[in-house]
Formats: structure tokens, sequence, C-alpha cells
């Protein structure tokens, strides 16, 4: 037996990972990106614009497994990075205690959350950022919307799977309920 932990990137292959999905819950984390002003109140939202797999454009949340060995604060840190771009300046909070805990079912109506790919537990995080944030890897932009215009029925409807129930909650937590 091997004292290395396997820690790449790649730590199960697409089988793998479809047999592992197939059987337990994937661990995720899950980040809103806000814009603060100088006493701290959030100020704006950052959504992504993706297209997924079946060619629809939505709007979503920085989202991502934690790998086998990593801990949640750098899990967190790696999907802001690959998401926003090297120089977004996240500061993730000291304490490490979510906003919520998101359970994605792929079966409807389970929870307001779905996955059609696997039973996923996503820890949710409000992240303050203040660098440059440049979207990367499958993130084809990264728009900024007041909380009132990110809580509207418009916007809403962009975000599948939960994210809008999941964006709600998280301007809830900080105090911008509209």
């Amino acid at each position: 037996m091997s004292d290395m932990t396997e820690t790449t990137p790649g730590w199960l292959s697409t089988d793998e990972l479809e047999m592992a999905r197939a059987r337990m819950p994937i661990l995720y984390v899950e980040a809103v990106p806000v814009r603060v002003d100088d006493s701290g109140e959030v100020t704006s939202v950052g959504l992504l614009l993706r297209i997924g797999p079946d060619g629809t454009v939505s709007r979503t949340l920085v989202s991502g497994r934690v790998l086998h060995h990593e801990r949640v604060r750098d899990a967190l840190l790696r999907h802001l990075e690959k998401d926003l771009g090297p120089v977004a300046l996240p500061r993730v909070p000291s304490s490490l205690q979510p906003f919520t805990v998101a359970e994605y079912f792929p079966t409807h109506g389970v929870t307001p959350y779905h996955d059609p790919r696997q039973h996923a537990v996503s820890l949710a995080y409000v992240v303050p950022v203040a660098g440059d944030c440049r979207p990367r890897q499958d993130a084809l932009d990264l728009v900024w919307f007041s909380p009132q215009d990110a809580l509207s029925p418009a916007v809403q409807s962009e975000m599948p799977g939960g994210h809008g129930v999941l964006l709600k909650q998280a301007l809830a937590h900080v105090g911008r309920v509209v």
C-alpha cells in the first residue's frame, strides 16, 4: 500500500465517476460571488453564463466537486479560480460554515435542487471578490447583477437545477431580500 494520496484533478476516470455517482452522494462546494461596498453590504452578484451539454444557455453559480484528500477551503478556492480567473481575489470566509447545505437528487421534487446525473451534497458559500473576474474554462461570461435584478423572474428562470433557489437563500443570508 502506498503512502501517497492521489489528489490530481482526474482522480476518477469518466467511467469510475459515473459508477460512483450512481452509488453514493458526491460532495460539492458552491459559491455565490458578490461585490461588497466599504460597509460590507452586497452591491452585486456575479452569475456565470454557460452552455449545457444539451445546448441550452443558462446562468449558474461557481460549483464543483471536492476531490479526494482535498480540504473544503482548497476546493472552494480552486473552483473560484477556475471559474472566475486567477486575479478574482476571493475572500473566503474565515469560518467555513456554509449558509446552507443543498441536497441535489436525480429525482425531481425531493428537494428544490435537481441534478439528473447524481445525488450530490453541496456546501454553499457567499464569497466576496475584489479583483478582476474573467471567466475561464466552460463559462461563456460572468455578468454582475444588482441583488434586485438577480432575484427577478427573468433571471431566476435562466437558473436550472435549483440554483435560483440557492441564490435567493444566499441573498437572504446576507440581508438582501427584495
